[in-house]
């Protein structure tokens, strides 16, 4: 029921233009966690970090009122604590026995799995030696990680940590098999895993997203303006996973070519920002076409 936002204090960015972010080396360190009305955008708490520490971190995931937060730039060594911040209280996982391991690539996921009744946290490597892949799932409650030692053949050598998602204990993540692409699920109870082919349409994973919309998983895939059937106007694909297969909904169509997908609410209204107007806010109902504003600045 909360936006968990970073943003600039009083809510105002101290300047103009965004390339100007350069002239501001101590800004980073002015920067604020807050908790949001997902309805009204109205500031309703500050929040700091659970430690006290001064240092950037990032939200990594979120359930039922539980965060998972480690450091901005993710190493193998990163604190990982889960944390709830309407009663102040949090518990720092233990350090996985990958701790030492070089990496090209790192993830870090968390989410509720109802199957087996528990809050898991998934961690995913590309490591360097030999290219190999890795993937580490930590239970709350036994309080360990363990390894998954098994992976399919066709993931191997291909993830590059793309972006990702977390839906009832299921990761999910884009993999890019040039000139195609697909969505890997891996399932942190049963350490299964699973590939679903994307649709043809896509060609580029950074205009690709991918979320959960009425309890289901979907891509959002950005069009180019010129593509979009009605002038002025930017268009984004929309498909949602149904019996492992893509099915293709209406597409969303929305002004401008200034806005980025944040997510879906839990009221699946699309969280959309507009970079170009102070990183301001929009939620988008996708069977209506409204949208409100918000008046958070982002630090993005």
């Amino acid at each position: 029921v909360y936006l968990l936002c970073l943003h600039y204090p009083d809510l105002k960015r101290p300047f103009e233009f965004y390339e100007n972010y350069v002239d501001y080396p101590d800004l980073k360190r002015e920067l604020e966690w807050s908790l949001f009305s997902n309805e009204t955008f109205e500031h309703c708490s500050k929040l700091n970090h659970p430690l006290g520490i001064k240092k950037d971190y990032r939200v990594y995931g979120s359930s039922n009122g539980l965060v998972c937060i480690s450091d901005d730039k993710l190493d193998t060594k990163s604190p990982i604590h889960i944390w709830n911040p309407s009663v102040r209280k949090f518990r720092t996982l233990p350090m996985s026995t990958n701790h030492n391991v070089k990496f090209r690539y790192i993830a870090l996921q968390f989410g509720f799995h109802p199957g087996v009744n528990d809050y898991k946290v998934v961690r995913m490597l590309r490591v360097h030696k030999d290219d190999a892949f890795a993937v580490e799932v930590y239970s709350l409650s036994t309080d360990s990680w363990k390894m998954v030692e098994e992976h399919p053949l066709w993931l191997k050598c291909t993830w590059q940590n793309h972006r990702g998602t977390f839906y009832n204990g299921v990761a999910y993540h884009i993999i890019e098999k040039f000139p195609l692409f697909s969505i890997m699920s891996f399932d942190s109870g049963s350490e299964k895993f699973e590939e679903f082919i994307a649709p043809d349409a896509i060609r580029c994973w950074s205009r690709l997203y991918i979320e959960v919309y009425k309890d289901q998983i979907c891509l959002l895939y950005y069009l180019r303006l010129f593509h979009c059937e009605e002038a002025g106007m930017s268009q984004i694909e929309f498909w949602v996973l149904q019996e492992k297969r893509w099915k293709q909904m209406r597409p969303f169509i929305y002004p401008s070519n200034d806005y980025f997908v944040v997510g879906f609410s839990i009221d699946n209204e699309l969280l959309m920002e507009k970079s170009n107007y102070g990183n301001a806010l929009y939620l988008c109902n996708y069977e209506s076409k409204q949208d409100r504003q918000t008046g958070i600045e982002l630090a993005v």
